[in-house]
């Protein structure tokens, strides 16, 4: 059948050779024919494949192809969660909720976007209410009564999105108690406050003592002591007894114990710097001042002293007495009368007298210790010791030169403030852990990982587990079954026939030949046999002719080269 058909022949050019024709069948007609050897199990096994194949990789390139999701926001409560929610649906925007909707994600291109747009419609409100309470039209007929609890409300929401802005807050809650001003009292309660705190961690006292002063800045007359501070767990933070003593027992304990944590995390910092990271332990005692006194002192000083006043006192006398010239007369009582004609004895006297007072120089001190005050200091030190890695890869333990624990102790000293005459005291040992070191990381293991964020880390993997899946699939379930769908059948011989016609050198013959497990070949009795197997035994056949046709060309060279020459000389066909 001419254009339906292929012919495949193979040729012997000597006389006396065979002239092998194979015919084959249309291309429509055998591919039908295969399909129809296959048998419906097997259609319905490789149909079954193939939809798997299709749908294990339509699902990677959906899922590789998809929009990222990204965190929108993150630990919201029930009332914030849903007003998102409600807000996305009303936008149009795909979003997916997790950890029982506490958080909700958003395609990664319009998160910045969203939380933008979602801020300015106060979204999310931190699961209370702030100043926009004001901003609804029904608060100008309110009384005033509903204004006051509106404020209220107002500033514990304020307060308590301003303390989830801190870092290791998750979430706040802020009850305020604010008397009511009442006219001709005398007494007054002063405000008060109790919060209760989800943390991210624990709280340094620095950061609660922030807290409170936060809170009893914000509010009229409250005091920082008048703040109550309650963790997720129920633990007292701070108590709201009012503005405790210093010198009580609770303060001081406090005190001591963020003295000995500041200076311990101190004592860590410098010397983890030096002998590594988690190869120092550190451990710091303060004793504090817990009595209140009040000395006075007065110095004096003889070698300062100088000139307080200086009197000069000048005393001059002059006395007159008569002298004894035998009584008294007439002449001798008369005015402007002679003393010395009457016998009168004269007598002058002067003193001189200089009074200086001088003035010591007098300090007077007077000192008032508050409790609280460091008295003593004692730390002790621990430091590893120095790893190395010998010929077979292991660490070797060495003891640090006492050298370098006195620069270390000297370190210590100064990061504590030592001071002897106070009768502190500072230890360093140099002991092996318990637990030595995990190993000493190679450029190989450091250069790669800190140059990707842990998103990017993330894609990488998921991109890499999806590859490997898809490899396993391939190699261990689709290559199996396609090889076992495909697998030839055992098949009877197949036997070759030659035309009735053939080549006018060699009239009548005909060939029988054999295959590579000298099976005898032969023309199909029937169309039903596997294309598959059919190709391969037709190129086998060409094989083994051209390799006997070869072989008696090396037999018969002369004969070979006469049938070349007729070939070319004979006259061509008309």
């Amino acid at each position: 059948m001419p254009g339906r058909g292929r012919v495949a022949s193979v040729q012997a050019p000597i006389p006396g050779q065979t002239i092998v024709s194979v015919t084959g069948y249309g291309n429509v007609q055998v591919g039908l024919e295969f399909l129809k050897s296959l048998g419906a199990a097997r259609l319905a096994a490789m149909g079954a494949v193939a939809a798997a194949l299709i749908g294990f990789f339509a699902f990677l390139i959906i899922h590789l192809s998809a929009v990222k999701m990204v965190p929108l926001y993150t630990d919201l409560d029930f009332e914030d969660s849903g007003a998102v929610v409600r807000e996305l649906e009303r936008r149009g925007i795909a979003y997916e909720l997790r950890y029982e909707g506490s958080t909700v994600l958003v395609p990664e291109p319009d998160v910045l976007r969203l939380r933008m747009d979602l801020a300015s419609s106060g979204l999310p409100s931190g699961g209370g209410v702030g100043y926009e309470i004001f901003d609804r039209g029904d608060t100008l007929g309110a009384t005033s009564f509903v204004q006051g609890i509106n404020h209220l409300r107002a500033l514990e929401g304020e307060l308590a999105r301003t303390i989830r802005a801190l870092d290791r807050v998750a979430s706040a809650r802020v009850h305020l108690v604010i008397p009511e001003r009442r006219l001709f009292a005398r007494d007054t309660v002063p405000p008060s406050a109790s919060i209760v705190l989800k943390t991210r961690g624990a709280l340094s006292e620095t950061q609660i003592r922030a807290i409170r002063h936060l809170v009893a800045s914000a509010v009229e007359g409250m005091t920082p002591g008048r703040v109550a501070i309650v963790d997720e767990a129920g633990r007292l933070l701070a108590d709201g007894d009012g503005d405790a003593d210093a010198g009580s027992l609770l303060v001081l304990d406090n005190r001591r114990q963020a003295i000995e944590a500041k200076m311990r995390s101190q004592i860590e910092d410098i010397l983890a710097s030096i002998v590594g990271p988690d190869r120092v332990r550190v451990q710091v005692t303060a004793e504090l001042e817990h009595n209140r006194v009040t000395q006075t002192v007065d110095q004096f000083d003889p070698d300062g002293r100088v000139v307080r006043s200086s009197q000069l006192r000048e005393e001059t006398s002059n006395v007159t007495e008569p002298a004894d010239n035998g009584g008294v007369t007439v002449g001798n009582e008369l005015p402007g009368a002679n003393a010395e004609a009457a016998g009168m004895a004269s007598e002058n006297t002067s003193r001189s007298e200089e009074v200086t007072n001088y003035e010591i120089s007098r300090t007077t001190k007077t000192e008032v210790i508050e409790p609280g005050r460091i008295r003593r200091l004692s730390v002790a030190v621990v430091v590893d010791g120095i790893y190395t890695q010998n010929a077979n890869g292991e660490l070797v333990y060495e003891p640090r030169p006492q050298e370098q624990l006195d620069r270390l102790a000297a370190l210590v000293r100064s990061a504590v403030g030592f001071d002897q005459e106070r009768g502190d005291t500072v230890e360093i040992a140099n002991l092996r852990f318990a637990e030595g070191p995990r190993g000493i990381p190679t450029e190989e293991e450091t250069s790669f990982l800190p140059a990707l964020s842990s998103a990017e880390l993330m894609r990488l993997v998921e991109l890499g587990v999806l590859f490997l899946v898809a490899l396993l699939v391939l190699l261990f379930v689709a290559r199996p079954l396609v090889r076992r769908i495909l697998s030839p059948e055992a098949t009877a011989p197949i036997a070759l026939e030659a035309p009735a016609t053939a080549n006018a050198e060699a009239p009548g013959l005909v060939a029988q030949l054999e295959g590579p497990a000298g099976t005898s070949l032969a023309l199909p009795p029937s169309p039903t046999e596997d294309a598959i197997d059919f190709a391969q035994q037709i190129g086998e056949v060409q094989q083994s002719s051209l390799r006997k046709v070869g072989e008696l060309i090396d037999q018969n060279p002369t004969e070979a080269l006469n049938i070349i020459r007729n070939w070319i000389h004979a006259p061509a066909a008309s």
